[in-house]
Parts: structure tokens; C-alpha cells; sequence
């Protein structure tokens, strides 16, 4: 993984934290592209020193058209004015074609670096997504995480690819031309580099003062990206409720805070690249008479001015770019902490990370003593404690809160359990590795996701190499095929993002045949079938029963119909407490909890 991480969340964005190392960041972000970063840098350094020797040989040129002789030519054994107009214009034509050959080479490795900086730091904190908690990613706008790793990241490159080549060549500049000044003219060596501590300080000050800023800004982006995402996502809420103004008054009020945020930091920089401006022109003002004066008067040789007059001025040109760089800086420093808050957040515990084949898995499950609460609320199981046996269907009901879904979260080791254990086939599942077990253990939500592509696509999803007969024999087995078969393209259809263009049920049932050509030995039912008709689910549920034969299937559910075929039904009640256990027809025979529900469900139906 690039860089290190700092403590936070991408929810809470300060400030930029005091002034930090400018190399240390650097560094961090380039990461294992090091050599790059050197050859990008010593292409502009090259392309600088290319520069001032153009600079250099067109001050020779003035100098033998007013003189007719340039003594440093003289030296060389070049002599006469012609012959030394001649030679000047070649090496001057020679350091012009050097500058624009080297400044392509080294934009292009600097947009190259911006590139492979952005590409690193997207991937590596792509994956530490992955391994968040799923708590961790609940618990965080999803808008958010998106724009950490798009817009922010984006910003990480965006430095090199934009400003990088401009700070390398400001740099080569003061190490060549003020020595070159001090020794050659120190009489206007001051004037010429006034300006330039002063700008720096300009620029630090600038930057402590945007700093907050831009924080704060990076924020309102943030906030504004969200609530246009959730806006579209909820289309068809805000039509039913014709809330369409709310919504938009909404978004323009975020949107107006956003903008007076930025005008404040905009207006900052430009009155920070204008002061910066006037002092570098103040410079080149004052060098020209002083340095004219001294000419004049004796004490300042012509044939030093005139070469090293227009020299000063790529030094001052580029300094007015100071302003545009700080700025960018300052937003790839706001950037990067928006990123490392994200990077900072805990990913799921490493275990023993013992093998499972899942091949061998048969399929016991024990809850022993498990007590888990969600952050914040009151445990939702305490001390709780099932045997699911292996093989068969079990079912799982109870009332809203009861931690059915709960039950599932923890076997599939989404969260783990604060206190007691969690056992498969006799293992403590925190030994277990976490892939092998989600291998062998499917599931299938209420609300499933499915992604924007085919049909085929979202039944193959994990499952990659299932061939298309495969992919049918599955969605057969689900009551999926009869409404696929019927879609314009049939498995090719697109179904769009989230499954749009599927009613609630379809999706159910894709995603149902996505479990079950995944092939576990154990699969977890979660109100999988709850938005299909009586009759639809009866076909599942014989098509399910063939599918169970040699795993254990656990089917949780809220209505009753769905596991009153089941081999063992267990029902929570408030509390995480299970009070009944056994068949349908027991449960109904003991006249508890279970055939009160059931009673009351047959009542709804009945009238």
C-alpha cells in the first residue's frame, strides 16, 4: 500500500493541519515511482539551463549589434561581427529546439507521473475499501467514498501533471542566476532578487490562510456530490411525493455554499497572483535603471548587463506562476488528507486465517453465548445461543428486531460477535479464512444488488467461469428463466443500474439463481423471496427444495409461508431470545408465539 494513514474519517474534514513537510508528502505520493520522478526532474532542470543559455546567447546578440564584438567569443577565436552574428544565431537557434525537444520530454513524464501517481494511489486505496468492515462502509457515505477515490485522487496526480515542471525549473533558475548575478553583478544583484524572498513569504502566508478553506470547500463538493447522487437515485420517490422543487431548492442551497466558499478562496488567490505580479514587475522596473545607471556611470561593464538583463525575467515570469502553484498545492494537501482519513479507517480483523475447503464443509452451525450489539444501540443479541443441524432446510423467524438478520451477518462474518463464538462444522469461524468462508457460505439479501450489465452477467457474478448453460440451469432453478426468456435480449438484456428496469421479485430472483450457481454448501436465505407472489415463491420453494438436498439451507423470513415446509423452524422473539423450536405442525400444536403469528399472517390473507 502507498503512503501512510492518519486518523479520521472521511466524514469529518479539517484543516490542513499546520504546515507539513512539502518532501515528505511529495514522497509519500510518488511512492515506488521515484525513478520517474527523478528523470521528470532532471528533464526540466535540463530544460531550464537550455533556456537561460538561449537567454544568454540573444544578450551576446545585442551586444554585437551595439558594440560590433562580443569579448567572450573573442576568447573562442570566433572574431568579426558577422561571423559571431552568425555562430550566435545557430547556438541560440540549437538552445531553442533543446527547450521545446526537453519540455516535451519532460511534461510528458510529469503527466506520465500525475498518471501512475493517480493509478497507485486509486488502486491502493481501492483496496482498503475492500477490507473495511462492512459496518465501517455503512456507516460512511457512499457518495463520499466515490469522491475520495475520483475527484481527490484525481488531485494527487493533477499536482505533477500541472505545476511540478514549473516549481523544478523556478528552483534550477535561483541556482543558476543568482551565483551567475553575485558574481558578475552585484550592483543590481538585490534589485533583481527583492522580490523573490518576499513573494515566498506571500506564498506561505497565502497558503496558511487557504488552508481551512479549502478544506471546508472540499466538503461542500462533497455534500453537493451526495445529494445530487441520492436525488436520482430517489427519482421515483421524489415523483411520488412531487417533491421536484424541494429537491431543488435542496441542491441550490448547497450548491450557493459551495460557490461562496470557493469565491472567498478565489478571491484570495487572485489578489494573492496580482500582489505577486506588481512586485516582480517592480523588480524588472528598478533592475533596468539601476543596472542602466551603473552602466552609464562606469561601474557596470555592458557586455555583463546586456546578456544577463533579459535573465531575471524567466525567474520573475515563472514566479508569478508561485500563486497558481501554491494554490494547487494547497488543494493536493486537502486532497490528501481527505484521502489517508479514508485509508485510516479500521479494515475487518485478521484472524488465523485458517484453510476451509468447502468441499468438506457439512454444514453445522452453533451459536454459543453470542452477544453483538451495533455501535451506538443496545445488544441485539445477549448471551444467544442456536444449533442449526446439517442438511436440510432451517428456518429462522421472528419480529422486527428480533437479529434474525443479525444471525446472518455473523455467519457470513460481515461483523463479528462481541462475546461468545460462532461455529461451522465445530470451528470458530474468526479462524477461519474470510474468503474460504464466504465460499462456502452463500447469501442472499431482501434487497439484493445487481449491477448495470446483462442479465448473464448478474447471474455469473463470482461465479465467472459458469457457462451459459449453467447460467440458465440456475435461473431456472430460481423462476428466473420464464421472465428472462421473455426480456427483448433474454440473458444479454441490460438491466441497468441497480437493476432498474427489473420489478422488485425479478431482481429477488436473479439474485436467487446467482446464489445458487454459486454452488455453496451453505446458503442463507434473507427475505429472498418477500417481494414475489404466493405462487412464484411456492415454484421457488419446490425448485429450493431439490437445491437443499446435501447442504443447509437457512431461510429467514418474516411470512410464515415460506418456511412452513422447513425441517426445523426456529423463532426469535424481542431480545435475541429464541422461545420456539421444531416442525410447522409442532409449532402450531403448542399454541405459542409461532401459531399466534401464523394465526394472525392466515387472518390477513383470509380477508
Amino acid at each position: 500500500m502507498v503512503g501512510g494513514a492518519t486518523a479520521g474519517g472521511t466524514g469529518v474534514v479539517g484543516g490542513a493541519g499546520g504546515r507539513r513537510s512539502s518532501l515528505r508528502v511529495l514522497l509519500d505520493l510518488v511512492g515506488p515511482h521515484r525513478s520517474r520522478l527523478g528523470l521528470a526532474t532532471g528533464l526540466s532542470a535540463v530544460c531550464q539551463l537550455a533556456e537561460v543559455a538561449c537567454g544568454l546567447f540573444l544578450g551576446w546578440v545585442a551586444l554585437v549589434l551595439i558594440k560590433g564584438s562580443c569579448p567572450p567569443l573573442l576568447a573562442l577565436g570566433i572574431t568579426g561581427a558577422a561571423a559571431q552574428l552568425w555562430f550566435l544565431a545557430g547556438a541560440a537557434a540549437l538552445a531553442c529546439a533543446a527547450v521545446a525537444v526537453l519540455s516535451y520530454a519532460a511534461n510528458t513524464q510529469w503527466r506520465g507521473l500525475g498518471q501512475d501517481v493517480q493509478q497507485d494511489w486509486r488502486d491502493s486505496t481501492y483496496a482498503h475499501v475492500q477490507r473495511l468492515e462492512l459496518g465501517q462502509l455503512e456507516g460512511e457515505r457512499t457518495t463520499r467514498i466515490a469522491g475520495v477515490l475520483t475527484d481527490e485522487v484525481a488531485q494527487l496526480g493533477g499536482f505533477f501533471a500541472t505545476c511540478a515542471n514549473d516549481v523544478v525549473q523556478l528552483g534550477t533558475s535561483f541556482l543558476v542566476l543568482v551565483p551567475a548575478f553575485l558574481v558578475f553583478a552585484p550592483q543590481i544583484a538585490w534589485i533583481a532578487f527583492l522580490p523573490m524572498p518576499v513573494v515566498a513569504w506571500l506564498s506561505f502566508r497565502h497558503q496558511d490562510r487557504v488552508a481551512d478553506d479549502y478544506a471546508v470547500s472540499s466538503e461542500h463538493r462533497a455534500e453537493l456530490h451526495s445529494q445530487l447522487v441520492n436525488s436520482l437515485q430517489a427519482s421515483a420517490t421524489v415523483k411520488s411525493f412531487c417533491t421536484e422543487e424541494y429537491e431543488a431548492a435542496r441542491l441550490d442551497a448547497l450548491g450557493e455554499k459551495y460557490r461562496l466558499g470557493n469565491r472567498r478562496t478565489d478571491r484570495h488567490t487572485v489578489r494573492h497572483g496580482e500582489t505577486i505580479r506588481a512586485a516582480t514587475t517592480a523588480s524588472m522596473v528598478g533592475m533596468l535603471l539601476l543596472g542602466g545607471r551603473s552602466v552609464l556611470e562606469g561601474d557596470l561593464p555592458f557586455e555583463v548587463f546586456s546578456p544577463l538583463i533579459g535573465l531575471p525575467q524567466q525567474v520573475l515570469f515563472r514566479l508569478t506562476r508561485l500563486g497558481a502553484i501554491v494554490d494547487q498545492y494547497q488543494r493536493t494537501l486537502t486532497a490528501y488528507d481527505r484521502v489517508q482519513h479514508l485509508r485510516a479507517l479500521p479494515t475487518e480483523p485478521v484472524g488465523k486465517e485458517e484453510e476451509l475447503d468447502r468441499t468438506t464443509v457439512q454444514g453445522a452451525i452453533s451459536l454459543k453465548d453470542v452477544t453483538f450489539a451495533y455501535p451506538g444501540r443496545p445488544p441485539v443479541l445477549e448471551n444467544f445461543s442456536l444449533d442449526i443441524a446439517p442438511g436440510g432446510v432451517t428456518g429462522i423467524v421472528g419480529a422486527t428486531g428480533s437479529g434474525k438478520t443479525t444471525v446472518a451477518r455473523l455467519l457470513m462474518r460481515f461483523q463479528d460477535a462481541s462475546g461468545g463464538q460462532v461455529l461451522l462444522d465445530g470451528r470458530d469461524i474468526r479462524d477461519l479464512d474470510r474468503h474460504d468462508l464466504r465460499r462456502a457460505v452463500g447469501f442472499v439479501a431482501q434487497d439484493p444488488f445487481l449491477f448495470d450489465g446483462t442479465v448473464a452477467d448478474n447471474i455469473r457474478y463470482g461465479s465467472f467461469d459458469a457457462s451459459d448453460d449453467d447460467v440458465e440451469r440456475a435461473a431456472r432453478a430460481a423462476e428466473a428463466h420464464p421472465f428472462v426468456d421473455a426480456l427483448p435480449d433474454r440473458y444479454d438484456t441490460r438491466i441497468g443500474e441497480r437493476g432498474a428496469a427489473l420489478s422488485g421479485g425479478q431482481r429477488q430472483r436473479i439474485a436467487l439463481a446467482r446464489a445458487i450457481l454459486k454452488d455453496s454448501p451453505v446458503v442463507i436465505l434473507d427475505e429472498a423471496t418477500s417481494a414475489v407472489d404466493n405462487e412464484t415463491e411456492a415454484a421457488i420453494q419446490r425448485a429450493l427444495r431439490s437445491f437443499a438436498e446435501g447442504r443447509t439451507l437457512i431461510v429467514i423470513a418474516h411470512r410464515l409461508s415460506t418456511i412452513r415446509g422447513a425441517d426445523r423452524i426456529h423463532v426469535l422473539d424481542k431480545g435475541g431470545v429464541v422461545a420456539e423450536e421444531g416442525t410447522h405442525t409442532e409449532l402450531l400444536g403448542r399454541g405459542g408465539l409461532y401459531a399466534s403469528l401464523w394465526s394472525l399472517q392466515s387472518g390477513e390473507r383470509a380477508a
